[in-house]
């Protein structure tokens, strides 16, 4: 009756009857992992694919053995150091490297994951470029402002009914309504203060909820543009570069779970850069952060897994699509790109109209 060879790397199975000494071809050694290599104690042949490591043949010959072999102790190692690596008497050591990729695609977090805004380091290079641009900006307003507003033109912020009389109208507060307005099952409302109506006057009456000064010129609309971006890789942490000059944080930000990645970046005042990454990968999001400077955008995550990506997104998880410009404009330029939540019957579109004006 034929059984099984337990010896490390033979399998095979064979009749007691007919064992011999030099029958088994098996390794006496153990398995090592190491540095994403493998193979066995006891020769050379070493490789990074686990299913050649299983087809490694034998170095040694012997007699086959129907004995199960008794799980293998793992001692507690408390030193680096070679001699404590060696097996003890009595047991032996499987050092047990990472998980593979196939492993690894079978546990993959959901991509549907809530997401969490990562840490932002700012340069102090890009405060200081920043703060020139502001200047600049602030004295080419001043220019516009010198040529003359002309009387009776309306203050562009929303909900604000100010008309133009003089310089003198600058001197009073602007209350408007930095929200969007929202028409919903009937309802008509501003996202930032949700005081809700069913009548379209009423909905016009609504006094600002907020206080600044006016702004007699239109702000220019975003332009969602593309941007150059790479990755590179160590063995614990993968590296994006999205190459966005003069990034402006407090219109920027990075979000992420452990297999998607948001990142939405204001720079050059107009542009906006937006994409969804569906990572190779998973990151360990809670180690993870954005790095700006003048030139670029670096966005640091740290992988939950020490093993090498094939690539930076996974083409089968619906990488590299992006959202449409509505999407990505929305909330960042409410002035001028409104978030519509409108059925045919809540507004007419001379309703609309006045209230884009």
């Amino acid at each position: 009756m034929a059984v099984l060879c337990y010896n490390k790397g033979c399998g095979e199975r064979f009749n007691p009857e007919d064992n011999s000494d030099d029958v088994c071809l098996h390794h006496p050694g153990v398995p090592i992992f190491h540095d994403a290599l493998k193979g066995w104690s006891c020769c050379r042949k070493r490789t990074t694919d686990f299913s050649e490591f299983l087809s490694i043949k034998g170095c040694a010959r012997g007699r086959h053995s129907n004995v199960k072999p008794q799980e293998p102790l793992r001692p507690e190692v408390t030193s680096n150091k070679a001699d404590d690596l060696r097996p003890h008497a009595g047991h032996e050591i499987i050092f047990t490297g990472p998980k593979s990729a196939e492993a690894l695609k079978k546990e993959r977090p959901s991509s549907e994951e809530p997401k969490i805004r990562l840490p932002v380091k700012v340069s102090q290079s890009l405060t200081q470029a920043l703060e020139k641009l502001m200047i600049s900006e602030t004295e080419k307003t001043i220019q516009q402002d010198g040529a003359g507003v002309a009387q009776g033109t309306r203050c562009k912020n929303a909900g604000c009914k100010t008309i133009y009389d003089g310089p003198k109208t600058d001197a009073e507060p602007c209350n408007h309504h930095p929200g969007v307005p929202v028409f919903h099952e009937g309802y008509k409302y501003w996202s930032c203060c949700c005081i809700k109506t069913t009548d379209f006057n009423a909905f016009l009456d609504q006094k600002g909820c907020s206080t600044g000064k006016h702004r007699w010129v239109p702000r220019q609309d975003k332009k969602t543009v593309a941007c150059r971006y790479d990755w590179h890789q160590t063995s614990s942490q993968v590296v994006v570069t999205v190459y966005a000059k003069n990034a402006m944080p407090d219109q920027s930000y990075v979000e992420a779970n452990r297999t998607v990645m948001t990142v939405h970046i204001q720079f050059e005042g107009d542009k906006v850069f937006h994409k969804d990454f569906h990572l190779w990968g998973v990151a360990n999001v809670d180690q993870s952060f954005a790095s700006m400077v003048p030139s670029k955008v670096e966005v640091t995550l740290r992988k939950a897994d020490a093993v090498s990506w094939a690539k930076l997104e996974d083409p089968r998880a619906g990488a590299g699509t992006e959202p449409a410009p509505e999407a990505q404009e929305q909330g960042e330029s409410e002035e001028q790109s409104y978030d519509w939540d409108i059925s045919d019957d809540d507004i007419s579109d001379s309703e609309e109209e006045e209230v884009r004006e």
